[in-house]
């Protein structure tokens, strides 16, 4: 595997952008991929799930937060896996949820606060930093780590909010 990857910065002026993003992502990332969600509280890091999750099938009402379940799991045309490692006391206890499971089923596993449990991620993965800009405005960073999802980023890149 090599070290490769490609970012692309997306700019959400309102919401219906953050929900293009994530219909974006939800058309273009392969099953079988880890997205890191990166941002202070209230960034929107479960709000970015909600619209993937909407592009998915899902209801996004019903999509929460995991933070205190720590895994949801969503099944609408597409499936999705949603952590969150926020309270999690260290790695060890992220890894005792599976993760490595998570990681081979063809879905999407999503994890907030990524950042925390770095080492227990998959080297080939999306990150997506999430920086608020406003009351509704958000910017996205989304980095694809290793080459077939830095190709994937790369694609995504070439659209538009």
């Amino acid at each position: 595997m090599t070290n490769k990857s490609y970012s692309a910065r997306f700019v959400a002026q309102r919401e219906s952008d953050t929900d293009r993003l994530g219909s974006l992502l939800a058309d273009c990332l392969p099953d079988r991929t880890t997205v890191g969600l990166l941002g202070t509280l209230g960034a929107g890091k479960t709000r970015l799930v909600r619209a993937i999750a909407g592009a998915c099938g899902v209801d996004p009402r019903d999509v929460t937060s995991p933070t205190f379940v720590l895994c949801q799991s969503y099944r609408g045309t597409r499936n999705l896996i949603h952590l969150d490692a926020y309270r999690l006391a260290d790695l060890d206890e992220f890894l005792e949820l599976g993760p490595e499971e998570f990681y081979e089923t063809a879905s999407l596993t999503l994890i907030e606060w990524s950042d925390r449990v770095e080492e227990g991620l998959p080297a080939e993965r999306v990150e997506i930093s999430i920086e608020i800009a406003g009351a509704e405005g958000r910017i996205f960073e989304v980095v694809g780590r290793g080459e077939r999802l830095s190709s994937v980023v790369r694609e995504l890149s070439k659209a538009s909010l």
